[in-house]
């Protein structure tokens, strides 16, 4: 019991006297150094001439890569190794019937010559009244037909 109570207020005194240290540190004004005066520079920046121009050149531009056009942007997302030619596994696997349709030469590479031939087709043949526009009416027959589904889950 003895030991219980000789911890109890070595505990106690330890806590006051964390407090009175505390309490002496937050009373005490902290110096903080002030900083160092800022290094002055003898050499002044140079002035400009009274007849000097506000603005210098403009700079270049740089050069424009020409746009690619839609059916070359269509084109370049299947040709993955970028060697301006579209393999039957570039196409994809499951587009095999569309890539043998468009492959008019028959040699499992689709150029892009090929490739836009048969969209100029399209193209054409979605143009109803010949006036080289698309309506949005004529764009809509350019989509791919959908399959009908079956009715039933047999």
């Amino acid at each position: 019991m003895q030991r219980v109570l000789i911890g109890g207020v070595a505990a106690l005194l330890m806590v006051l006297a964390g407090l009175l240290f505390w309490q002496t540190a937050a009373n005490q004004e902290s110096v903080i150094p002030a900083p160092p005066p800022p290094v002055m520079i003898s050499d002044a920046l140079p002035e400009a001439a009274a007849n000097a121009p506000a603005f210098g050149p403009a700079p270049p531009t740089p050069p424009e890569a020409p746009k690619a056009s839609r059916e070359e942007v269509r084109f370049n997302r299947y040709d993955r190794n970028r060697d301006e030619l579209v393999s039957r596994l570039e196409m994809m696997g499951s587009r095999t019937k569309a890539f043998k349709a468009l492959d008019s030469d028959g040699n499992n590479l689709l150029t892009f010559e090929e490739w836009a031939a048969a969209t100029g087709q399209r193209f054409a043949g979605a143009d109803r009244n010949k006036d080289q526009l698309l309506t949005r009416k004529e764009f809509a027959q350019t989509r791919p037909k959908l399959a009908a589904k079956p009715g039933c889950r047999c």
